[in-house]
């Protein structure tokens, strides 16, 4: 009989995993002898905190469920921010863990920790399978839940258990669901004068941007987005008014703050959103009944929804004031720039941006976020990544890793700061093994730029934030990675053209000067 790992690594075959991104340990061996003899590609990351970021980025450029594992104790602890990432962003992601085995189960022993105690806060859902029976259950209705829906599911497996003989597979019913308010939503929305829809991550994990745009050129609706969902509808078509909310466009946060009906799709309304919105009557569509909030809550596939049959004269007057508003308050994406002055962080970030139109970008935390956020017109969905909910440095290099290795005929452009980039930065020997043609830009001012600016504002002066940085150039040498420094706008352009044509991994050393990034219409940081 097949032991409880090898049926493991079954069901996620069977399911669809192409890879999986970890780091071995002891406790965590048995599922690593599984993958050993699994079509499964194993990434081994340089750290395990880079191996949930990875997955995170797969997940999101791929649109599909990204897998991660961990050997328990240290191993899975290092997962932990990554897990609350991703999961505040409600990217679909599941993580396995080992553990101590059961038996000799004195408290006291070596890397002890009550795992699922940790990951509780900062998952959908973390269990602690005590059975080789169970633990299959517990990965098939994982992979059933992410479905369609995000969120992070970790399953916490103890050694012995993995080793053990595994039977059947019992299966959770599912419970059929009811849609009481559906009408009610429809008679509300047949109603408004100035509808407005927030289309959301939920979006995207449903595979349902087709059908959004079918929806809303039907009836004449314009569309505002959260940052996960930038690109569900091309921020160039006549209905879509970009994002919404803090760091949102100068139209979408009007039509935010003034329609009359929101038509909130697979959002969970976070408080940077939120932050634009008026006094409509609200109806919202999610498959998380826990993120649920309004005047009408449908606890329901948004795919399901669009597909509902519904007939509305088009809000012309709403759409005339709208279109009005986006021609006198252009999104930043729209506006023409000038290459002059001092070579800063929001015109290095212009210039890679300009060169690399058609690229997926992974955007790191740091000053350059800002830029990257107003100057991005994102024209395709799962095009413009970073961790908007959580916002962690040191995100980019991995979650880069996982993008490259999703969609691997596609330009993967990092934009980073020196400081985020140091964070993870050993994750190059990734990069370096696989041969992963990423263009890594590091916007190296020497500093925590953003940190040091909010300091200044606040306290009148800034205090460690000053970066001693190494020569990023001979850096990448080291792991035989190409790399040359760039310290004017004009050089910038040919440097990324040549990393691009490559298709190699390149790193991109970026010398900027200090820069204030712009104050949100909606002040958080």
């Amino acid at each position: 009989m097949k032991s409880c790992a090898e049926k493991i690594v079954r069901i996620l075959e069977e399911a669809g995993f192409r890879h999986v991104f970890g780091h071995p340990g002891e406790q965590i061996l048995p599922l690593y002898d599984a993958l050993r003899k699994s079509d499964i590609q194993h990434v081994l990351m340089r750290h395990e905190q880079g191996a949930v970021h990875a997955a995170d980025g797969y997940a999101r450029a791929s649109g599909g469920p990204g897998l991660c594992v961990a050997t328990g104790g240290p191993g899975a602890l290092n997962l932990v921010m990554g897990a609350a990432a991703a999961n505040i962003d409600s990217v679909p992601l599941l993580m396995i863990t080992g553990d101590l085995p059961e038996s000799g189960s004195d408290h006291g022993r070596f890397q002890e920790v009550d795992t699922s105690g940790v990951f509780g806060p900062v998952t959908m859902k973390t269990t602690t399978p005590s059975g080789g029976d169970e633990a299959l259950s517990a990965v098939m209705d994982a992979i059933e839940t992410l479905k369609g829906r995000g969120g992070v599911i970790h399953i916490n497996i103890p050694r012995d258990v993995l080793e053990s003989d595994a039977g059947r597979v019992r299966r959770q019913p599912i419970k059929s669901r009811g849609f009481p308010d559906l009408k009610a939503a429809l008679r509300l929305l047949k109603s408004a004068e100035r509808p407005l829809i927030l289309a959301g991550g939920g979006v995207v994990w449903a595979g349902a941007s087709e059908e959004l745009r079918a929806f809303a050129g039907k009836l004449g609706i314009p569309v505002v987005t959260t940052y996960s969902a930038r690109g569900v509808i091309p921020e160039d078509h006549p209905l879509c008014l970009g994002m919404a909310g803090t760091r949102g466009t100068p139209a979408g946060n009007y039509a935010a703050g003034k329609c009359d009906v929101l038509l909130v799709l697979g959002a969970r309304l976070s408080d940077r959103t939120l932050a634009a919105i008026g006094n409509p009557r609200i109806i919202h569509v999610n498959l998380d009944r826990d993120v649920l909030r309004g005047d009408v809550m449908l606890e329901m596939d948004v795919r399901d929804f669009l597909k509902q049959d519904i007939r509305r004269t088009p809000p012309v007057e709403w759409l005339r004031e709208l279109e009005a508003c986006r021609n006198a308050r252009p999104a930043p994406y729209e506006e023409e720039f000038m290459v002059e002055g001092e070579f800063r962080t929001s015109l290095a970030v212009r210039g890679i941006l300009e060169a690399a139109p058609d690229a997926i970008i992974v955007n790191d935390a740091g000053s350059h976020t800002t830029w990257v956020t107003l100057c991005r017109k994102v024209l395709r969905e799962r095009s413009l990544i970073f961790s908007g909910g959580f916002g962690p440095m040191g995100y980019g290099l991995p979650a880069a890793v996982g993008a490259s290795l999703a969609e691997p005929h596609e330009d993967v452009v990092l934009i980073a700061g020196d400081g985020g980039f140091q964070m993870t930065m050993q994750e190059l020997g990734t990069v370096a093994e696989l041969g992963l043609p990423v263009t890594m830009c590091i916007l190296n001012n020497s500093r925590l730029d953003v940190i040091r600016q909010w300091q200044e504002m606040k306290y009148g002066e800034s205090y460690g934030v000053e970066l001693k940085n190494p020569d990023f150039v001979k850096l990448a040498g080291a792991y035989g990675i190409g790399a040359v420094g760039v310290e004017s706008y004009d050089d910038l352009s040919d440097s990324l053209e040549m990393a691009l044509a490559s298709r190699e991994p390149f790193l991109l050393d970026i010398k900027v000067g200090e820069e204030d990034i712009p104050l949100p219409d909606h002040r958080t940081p």
